[in-house]
């Protein structure tokens, strides 16, 4: 175990870890990463203390949450420590590095009722007056599927002025997954309902997209902002040129996305660990 046993009290966290105490903003809606915790790496703790800057806003994960596998003893060892003290407030999703252990079992089990129904893991809330929905990419998202059937349900139940999806799998990268085939399926439904933004971690670092169709063409009225966050805490990886219609990306820089939502439109900034200098922020209408 890589760090001390007293930083496993929550009550404690703020005056043992590294907590700066310093309150935080009442405009932040969600906070977002992915690509977190490991035991012989230490990112996570620089980004946990990010965290703590602000205590009232939700804090979305988008995946691969621990290395390598997810169990039990990583999340309790190595996730609880830093991200893991914020875990009431957490709306986590679930990467493929979870599913090294079976049926993802450490993940469902240290999350429980936050992470969906066990076993699906796709499920949706309400913040902010945004409609926010949470996919599970490691299962099917085929048509007809049942996460896609209950995903198009949602979406027709839920007519919210502004909606936000994230998940692991990202539809669009620069990074070492950039040809990964997309979910074309899940896309046309995101589309199609008029979600407004997707957040994906699986790549490590940090990109922002213009607004795109299902199949990658700009469309600065209707289409889908997507920003990967893969930035939690893991090593980042070595990256090629920018595809097309990235506007925003940074390899080499841990931190977290912080959102704010308002009625009808929302604000971006990305927030890099001390040390880093790279920043992206602006403001965007919703569709």
């Amino acid at each position: 175990m890589r760090r001390a046993a007293g930083c496993l009290a929550l009550a404690a966290v703020l005056a043992a870890c590294g907590g700066d105490g310093g309150g935080g903003d009442d405009r932040t809606s969600l906070l977002a990463a992915g690509d977190i915790a490991a035991c012989w790496w230490r990112g996570d703790e620089a980004t946990a203390r990010l965290l703590d800057r602000y205590p009232d806003a939700v804090i979305a994960t988008v995946g691969d949450n621990v290395y390598p596998s997810g169990s039990r003893q990583q999340f309790r060892d190595c996730y609880h420590p830093t991200w893991g003290r914020h875990l009431e407030r957490t709306r986590p999703a679930v990467g493929n590095h979870e599913y090294k252990t079976r049926d993802a079992a450490g993940y469902f089990e240290y999350f429980g009722a936050r992470a969906g129904p066990r076993g699906k893991g796709w499920y949706s809330y309400d913040h902010d007056g945004w409609h926010l929905v949470v996919l599970n990419s490691e299962l099917d998202l085929d048509e007809g599927s049942e996460q896609l059937r209950w995903l198009q349900g949602d979406l027709r139940r839920h007519r919210a002025r502004c909606t936000l999806a994230y998940f692991h799998h990202p539809g669009f990268s620069s990074g070492r997954y950039r040809d990964r085939e997309r979910d074309e399926a899940l896309w046309r439904v995101l589309y199609e309902h008029g979600v407004d933004v997707v957040l994906a971690g699986h790549d490590h670092h940090y990109e922002r997209f213009a607004r795109l169709t299902p199949d990658g063409r700009p469309d600065p009225r209707r289409g889908i902002r997507q920003f990967i966050v893969g930035t939690g805490g893991a090593p980042s990886y070595t990256m090629g040129k920018p595809v097309q219609h990235s506007e925003a990306i940074a390899v080499d820089t841990r931190g977290v996305l912080r959102l704010v939502f308002h009625p009808d439109a929302y604000e971006w900034e990305f927030i890099p660990i001390p040390g880093r200098r790279f920043a992206d922020k602006g403001r965007d209408r919703c569709s």
